[in-house]
């Protein structure tokens, strides 16, 4: 019943081609934004490191032109002179003391300190999240909409050789990585809450496909189903209560509802074909991958209700979705080549209007994401034997990538 599990992961790609819709992309004259690098001489190596985190982090907020460089200088002199004409420089100081790295900033505007904070931390690798934690108080500060999500970790599967996958958290951005699973087969990792301490995953170790609870605080790991064919978590509700679950215990795939407190379930789908990939629609629907048309598309449905309808209507091969408020994003094949590399893109759509809108232009692009607020996306490309996480900033325009040195990702949350 193993072979039924793969039937999702690769059979997906057998469909036909879609149309594109091309994204018009705006050029805005930003304002300027220099990086001053104060750390002391003792900890320059590490200031250095600092620097190529900064202001990778404040071209991701998508608010200023920042220089490439960082200039150095000391934490209380004025601006440096080449950055006194700039509008904004944001200055930092990382520094060693009593086993704890403190690091410190000045955010100034045309000369003015307008923003001044420390920020401390035990573990050297953990100081990505304080670079994350700046660029996010500078985002406010500039009295922007909330980048939350730039805080927030992730969680990827990594295939490391043949059937060997192993799970990995990880900032956005892949500086700081840590191996939670390792040993085997493990895939299709899910955020079990939002204080992000509870990871649920799938382990193909066992006889039959198993889910996993892993708590990252103590380490402490549970099995909490298996099934025939298929065992997979694609979504958790907001208050961690309730998971979307992918089982296939009569020989095909259907969309199941556990709740956590009691370990009950009930089928939500009934479909002789192949149902798959559920995300929670509010508190009393989903959104769900369905082949009922003979191609792979997106529906949707109540929990307590067996009525289900089709949402989108633009491709024939949509596969994987995330869903925010009203809007989807989903992924669809749009090349059919049987001799070479196909390409899969994103695409986002309303479910109140006709609007659509494609996000990724090349590549292999999936597994999309939405942040907690609705305002970026995170998506794994691969591409040209690269496999990368990618962010989409949607009000923005813009997209960025971080590539994995090592292994590729199978499949990710935010």
């Amino acid at each position: 019943m193993r072979f039924l599990f793969w039937i999702w992961c690769f059979a997906i790609a057998a469909f036909g081609s879609d149309a594109t819709i091309e994204v018009i992309k705006k050029t805005d004259v930003l304002p300027h934004l220099s990086v001053e690098n104060a750390t002391p001489s003792s900890e320059q190596a590490l200031g250095l490191k600092f620097a190529r985190i900064v202001i990778s982090d404040m071209n991701v907020l998508s608010l200023f032109n920042v220089d490439r460089d960082a200039l150095h200088v000391d934490y209380n002199d004025d601006p440096a002179p080449e950055n006194r004409n700039k509008e904004y420089v944001l200055r930092y100081r990382v520094a060693l003391e009593d086993d704890t790295y403190l690091t410190d900033i000045k955010f100034f505007e045309k000369g003015r300190m307008i923003l001044q904070k420390r920020y401390s931390i035990r573990q050297q690798e953990l100081l990505i999240f304080i670079a994350h934690a700046i660029a996010f108080d500078v985002n406010e500060r500039m009295g922007e909409a909330p980048v939350e999500w730039m805080k927030r970790k992730v969680v990827f599967a990594r295939m490391t050789a043949g059937n060997t996958s192993e799970i990995v958290i990880s900032d956005f951005t892949l500086t700081y990585q840590y191996t939670v699973v390792k040993g085997g087969n493990n895939i299709f990792p899910q955020w079990g809450n939002k204080e992000q301490d509870v990871i649920y995953y799938t382990s193909l170790n066992e006889k039959r496909p198993t889910l996993y609870r892993v708590d990252t605080k103590t380490g402490a790991k549970r099995k909490i189903l298996d099934s025939d064919g298929m065992m997979v978590c694609s979504d958790v509700s907001d208050d961690g209560e309730r998971l979307l679950l992918t089982m296939a215990p009569n020989g095909q795939p259907d969309i199941y509802l556990y709740q956590v407190r009691n370990g009950r379930y009930k089928q939500l789908t009934f479909y002789s074909g192949i149902d798959v990939g559920g995300q929670f629609l509010g508190t009393d629907g989903i959104v769900f991958i369905s082949n009922r048309l003979g191609y792979p598309n997106v529906f949707t449905k109540k929990i307590d209700s067996k009525s289900v309808e089709q949402l989108v209507y633009y491709g024939k091969s949509n596969v994987a979705c995330t869903v925010h408020g009203d809007y989807i994003v989903y992924k669809s094949r749009e090349t059919s080549n049987a001799f070479s590399a196909n390409t899969f893109n994103l695409h986002l759509i309303s479910m109140k209007t006709d609007f659509i809108r494609r996000l990724t232009a090349t590549g292999v692009n999936e597994f999309p994401r939405f942040s907690r607020d609705g305002s970026a996306l995170l998506f794994i490309k691969n591409y040209q034997s690269q496999s990368s996480i990618g962010i989409i900033r949607l009000v923005q325009n813009k997209n960025f990538l971080f590539p994995l040195k090592g292994g590729k990702i199978q499949s990710l949350d935010w």
